[in-house]
């Protein structure tokens, strides 16, 4: 937009100047005028949803008889463009704003009563941006409605397939190595042996157990507020609206949505979003745990683990040649470490329902919004540039597996504790394999022992 070129419009405020090139309108620009917090803006999603509703109320307003059909089509196919993403320019709201998000809703109506106006051409109607697009609506209902929707929508496009790829990847992998036998920790210490399929088995279920809590999450989020309009009674929504406004909106995304059974609740709180950001989080615990697995177990090369090496991305350092690093457990960290911080924030968020309305909605929505989209992306990163293409030092982790003292305890039946921690304690000290010194001091013969302590048959 040309700097300096700008028209006047009107609220109940007064005058006020706005870019001429904008579609937004004076409501809009005195929030972009009170909020230069953080530049940070409402995610494409969020404005999708939001772009949703108001389509979708435009069909139901002009099916109960409240909306002139032209003006209610010409809201519809405006709001269907925002909702494709056409003008994403023209949501400048900061997210730090009003904490009902009415700055949003009003951008999304003035946005939408232009763009509807200028479809009806030379009919000389004039879409109002309060009285026709948000006709039966207030900011109260609509912005908790559009939290739930977004994040709803995110989950089942993004998120639910990431995981669902990466649980896929992991098993695969586990599969391919259900051969390899190599040493347990506990404590980072040497404890008894594994197969790595049974340590990736322990990551796969970690994922499937956080697409159980995400699936179980999701119903009280596909409850939604629409219809209870500024404080949960109902005033200014006509009778039904709530019920033919949830059957449209699951006509148009094909996902079942409900009529909040208590509006009271449902415009109060934000206890749904609370929730599915605790398994946000839990997910993210989980995909540190990975990550940093898999980052021990990628050590070295020479002086850690090595028991693998992770695919070979940049170089690691920009004064050492040669270093790689482990760059995307570390960027899937850092991503687990975001979402924690987002799901604190939005506890805090969560307190903030002041009697018939939290205050808080625009920051629980781009959190949300942000953790669902940060997990996805670096759940695929996780399973195609770390987990898939990962290989094994097979000879390394049998030179350790065959000194590793911990074997001994396969012997305790045998020989007792004391005598298993005396042989432990001089292979290791002696650094022999523990079936040599347990031959010399058992005397047990040498092929039983190698049935007892055969890494395998431990595991």
């Amino acid at each position: 937009m040309a700097a300096g070129k700008t028209r006047i419009e009107r609220d109940s405020l007064g005058e006020l100047a706005v870019p001429a090139k904008a579609l937004w309108g004076a409501q809009t620009q005195r929030a972009v005028d009170n909020f230069p917090v953080s530049g940070l803006r409402m995610p494409a999603t969020f404005i999708e949803a939001l772009a949703l509703i108001k389509a979708t109320a435009a069909e139901v307003n002009a099916k109960l008889g409240l909306l002139d059909p032209d003006v209610a089509m010409s809201i519809r196919d405006a709001a269907l463009e925002v909702a494709e993403g056409q003008y994403p320019e023209q949501f400048p709201v900061d997210v730090f704003q009003t904490g009902s998000g009415t700055s949003s809703n009003m951008n999304a109506n003035e946005v939408i009563a232009r763009l509807a106006t200028s479809r009806l051409g030379s009919r000389g109607m004039r879409v109002h941006p309060n009285d026709h697009v948000d006709l039966g609506q207030s900011s109260n209902d609509v912005i908790p409605t559009a939290l739930h929707v977004s994040a709803v929508l995110q989950l089942q496009r993004q998120l639910l397939p990431a995981l669902r790829h990466l649980h896929k990847i992991i098993k695969r992998k586990a599969k391919s190595l259900a051969k390899v036998t190599k040493t347990g920790r506990t404590h980072l210490m040497d404890a008894m042996p594994v197969r790595m399929d049974q340590e990736l088995g322990g990551w796969a279920e970690q994922v499937q157990s956080a697409m159980d809590r995400i699936q179980a999450s999701l119903p009280r989020l596909q409850n939604l507020a629409m219809g209870g309009t500024a404080v949960g009674t109902g005033v200014n929504a006509a009778p039904r609206f709530a019920e033919h406004f949830v059957r449209g909106l699951t006509r148009r995304t094909k996902v079942r949505f409900h009529e909040a059974q208590n509006h009271f609740e449902a415009q109060s709180t934000v206890d749904s979003a609370v929730e599915m950001s605790g398994q946000l989080k839990t997910l993210a615990v989980a995909l540190m745990k990975i990550s940093n697995d898999l980052r021990w177990m990628n050590s070295g090369p020479l002086t850690g683990l090595a028991e693998i090496e992770l695919p070979i991305l940049q170089p690691g350092s920009s004064i050492m040649p040669g270093k790689v690093n482990p760059v995307i457990p570390e960027s899937v960290c850092q991503v687990a470490a975001q979402v924690i911080g987002n799901d604190a924030a939005i506890t805090v968020a969560g307190q903030s329902g002041n009697f018939q309305l939290n205050v808080m909605l625009p920051l629980v929505a781009h959190n949300l919004l942000q953790s669902i989209q940060l997990l996805a992306n670096a759940s695929r990163l996780l399973a195609d540039k770390a987990i898939s293409g990962f290989s094994v030092n097979t000879s390394r982790l049998e030179a350790a597996l065959a000194k590793n003292p911990i074997l001994v305890t396969a012997l305790n039946e045998r020989i007792g504790y004391e005598q298993g921690a005396a042989i432990a304690k001089q292979a290791y000290a002696e650094g022999r394999p523990v079936l040599e010194v347990a031959a010399e001091q058992t005397g047990i013969a040498e092929s039983e022992l190698k049935e007892l302590l055969d890494p395998k048959r431990l595991t």
